[in-house]
């Protein structure tokens, strides 16, 4: 794999959780697979005064215990405090950059990625561009910026006017971790490497698409965030919109950057907007009420600390809609995402039509169950595919089996995490798996209406599900006919045969 250009990394709000749990361990684990520069630097800042070894024995917490490898890592990592705020701060920042380039012989490729609340996500960039830290004259400079990308179409709108006022669209990286995935990615070449899926992936085949992202965890001290956020804004705007595009999109001509974001692009414009008078019938809201699991008793979302105990806030929802194109006309989608589930996991199903002659039913009673295609990007990451098949013995009654890849089953291939995976693109300047500011104001088009709905008309139920349980039942309601949501297990392939919650 193709080495980046030596470079500089700059994280500001270094002292927070995100730096020592995802960053700093994804940039070690690029540096121990050998897919860095020899001359790196990462160099953290953040408003909390700490000195260069108090700053590198916080980022230790989540490394591998390698104290050989550890050294040479952390000898990498500088450390500066600042005042967002203040101009003159940035003036000390681009000094000490330019010391670090000519003292260990570094180009000027700096990469700042703004690990900070988002009320700075337009602040730093200016700070940064009045120090003239945004031209690239003498090397790259590329900012690589955390969600939420605004909370709601108008801060998104904004915020992009903000950034590109000072730099070019292809120095953002707007960064959603969903996309690093590698079930996600293999998702493109699932569809467009293979004969047997193109061909059959729209409406002629296909019945309904369903894309389930759940967590068994609540919101785990984070209730004075969430109770500001829920989760239309924390998961089904930014995360599920994006790979509703990947699933949906035409194929492109090349896959280069924008070529891809042009294909999402032309989904989200196709978007139906829901209406007003059947908002209820396809989109439903839910929020966890107290319960007990394994005998242990769990609050329920309005008894979490920082949480308003009146609040509306959703920490589910499901939705249907439809994407009007020519190859999706008809097709509903289905999403689904919510705290408190049974269960981690996160996975796409393409459900296809049944056979037109139902040859094989026995008293009236109908046999052949639809064919799925699953794709589990978490946990137990692979692809399941359910078809029919006959039981040995007289007759032909029909049972459904399970063809299934596991990427564990790649013994020699280790994973990527997310973070590692866009942390090595931003570093090559490859925009593929970053989402464009155009396509955020699309996908923020299709749900605002939906959020301006919910705070304007206090009408609109939401409805409550026992914490442990997979959402209200009025979800349901959204499937048309005997149609069900598919209640996915832990471990992929054994479902309906053992399942680990």
């Amino acid at each position: 794999m193709k080495i980046p250009d030596p470079h500089i990394i700059v994280i500001f709000g270094a002292s927070g959780d995100l730096t020592k749990r995802k960053l700093i361990p994804a940039i070690h684990q690029l540096f121990i697979n050998h897919l860095l520069p020899d001359d790196f630097v990462i160099l953290g800042t953040s408003r909390t005064p700490l000195t260069e070894e108090e700053f590198r024995h916080r980022m230790t917490e989540f490394l591998p215990t390698d104290e050989e490898k550890n050294i040479q890592f952390l000898n990498k990592i500088y450390y500066q405090t600042i005042d967002y705020e203040l101009t003159e701060d940035y003036v000390k920042l681009k000094t000490r950059l330019e010391s670090l380039n000519q003292s260990l012989n570094i180009p000027a490729n700096y990469l700042f990625y703004l690990s900070t609340p988002p009320n700075l996500y337009d602040v730093i960039p200016e700070k940064l561009a009045l120090a003239d830290l945004n031209s690239q004259s003498d090397g790259f400079r590329r900012l690589i910026i955390e969600k939420p990308f605004g909370n709601n179409l108008k801060s998104a709108r904004l915020l992009n006017i903000s950034l590109l006022k000072n730099y070019e669209e292809n120095q953002i990286f707007r960064i959603d971790h969903y996309l690093g995935k590698e079930t996600v990615q293999n998702l493109m070449v699932t569809r467009f490497a293979n004969g047997i899926f193109e061909p059959v992936w729209n409406r002629n085949f296909i019945g309904r698409v369903e894309i389930s992202s759940a967590e068994s965890l609540g919101v785990e001290g984070r209730g004075g965030y969430y109770d500001h956020s829920g989760a239309m804004r924390d998961m089904v705007q930014n995360h599920l919109l994006q790979v509703v595009g990947m699933v949906a999109m035409e194929p492109p001509v090349i896959i280069e950057a924008d070529a891809i974001r042009h294909e999402v692009m032309k989904v989200f414009q196709s978007l139906r907007p829901i209406k007003p008078e059947d908002l209820q019938k396809q989109v439903i809201r839910g929020q966890y009420t107290a319960s007990t699991i394994k005998g242990q008793a769990l609050p329920g979302y309005r008894e979490e600390s920082g949480v308003d105990p009146g609040s509306h806030t959703e920490t589910f929802i499901a939705m249907k809609f439809f994407i009007d194109n020519w190859r999706w006309a008809g097709v509903p989608f289905f999403i689904r995402t919510g705290k408190k589930l049974p269960t981690r996991v996160t996975e796409i199903v393409i459900e296809f039509k049944p056979t037109p002659h139902h040859l094989f039913d026995q008293n009236g009673i109908e046999q052949n169950k639809p064919n799925q295609l699953i794709i589990r990007i978490q946990p137990d990451e692979g692809l399941l595919l359910k078809f029919n098949m006959k039981e040995p013995g007289a007759g032909f009654s029909v049972n459904q089996v399970n063809m299934d890849f596991h990427y564990s089953s790649l013994a020699e291939i280790q994973l990527s995490s997310a973070y590692e995976r866009l942390l090595l693109d931003c570093l090559h300047g490859d925009a593929t798996l970053f989402s464009r500011g155009d396509t955020v104001e699309a996908a923020w088009i299709f749900i605002q209406p939906i959020l301006d709905a919910w705070a304007n008309d206090p009408s609109i139920p939401i409805y409550g599900y026992p914490a442990g349980t997979w959402g209200p039942y009025e979800s349901d309601g959204l499937m048309d006919g005997e149609m069900t949501w598919r209640y996915p297990c832990k471990n992929l392939a054994d479902d309906g045969l053992y399942c680990e919650l």
